[in-house]
């Protein structure tokens, strides 16, 4: 395994320290190096044990599908993190369907999930981690739920607008309305009726497939 990878993979599995070389040895032969082209599905219904994903550069989107097939962004997974719900086979109590989806290209380590599930049977140290890493996805995932409940959708959306352009560092985004739906849980119709209420109140600018936040000021006011 190339240098680099190896290295990523020891900074980010804070657990290697506590393998035996042998455990360290087999680890490396059962992690592979994937690729993904922006929107390509990773994990789904039919594919409950994709891995253990180790996002290397890119970022990941985990959603649930309603009957009629809404998408509901539970949590994004950005560079430099790790998901253990790829890799849901091996934990228990996790009964529902999760898909994952690149949101970019997007390079990714993928542990061996029947190795990864060995490796949590023999190391206190390796389940210990996958069950804090699990918690942490799970007050995440609770965070959105308690958005959809029990938060208006113009605050819902002020803020999933102002945590974009925080985290891209940059005042337009390049969304359409049917991507800031299955981010914030919406219907399209609904996020384009209350996009073109801000625009009228002068807080963003609408174009084909970006918005502009024309007043920071008044995105906060809707944000608190």
């Amino acid at each position: 395994m190339d240098a680099i990878y190896l290295d990523f993979i020891k900074q980010k599995l804070t657990f290697w320290d506590r393998l035996t070389p042998e455990q360290q040895w087999k680890l490396c032969e059962n992690t592979t190096l994937h690729n993904y082209r922006g929107g390509q599905n990773i994990h789904n219904s039919l594919n409950r044990c994709a891995g253990v994903l180790l996002i290397k550069s890119g970022s990941l989107r985990t959603y649930i599908m309603s009957e009629d097939g809404r998408e509901i962004t539970l949590y994004r997974i950005s560079e430099g993190n790790v998901c253990v719900l790829s890799a849901s086979c091996i934990l228990q109590n996790i009964t529902f369907d999760i898909y994952i989806d690149a949101e970019c290209e997007t390079e990714v380590l993928t542990v061996n999930s029947s190795y990864y599930a060995e490796l949590m049977r023999q190391n206190v140290y390796v389940e210990n981690f996958s069950l804090k890493i699990t918690s942490e996805i799970f007050s995440e995932v609770m965070w959105t739920v308690e958005q959809i409940l029990f938060m208006s959708f113009d605050r819902r959306l002020a803020v999933f607008l102002h945590d974009e352009t925080a985290k891209t560092g940059n005042d337009t985004l390049n969304l359409t309305h049917e991507q800031i739906a299955k981010y914030t849980g919406s219907a399209r119709e609904v996020v384009s009726r209350m996009l073109k209420y801000f625009e009228k109140e002068g807080i963003v600018k609408l174009s084909r497939g970006a918005v502009e936040i024309t007043d920071k000021s008044k995105l906060k006011e809707i944000c608190m």
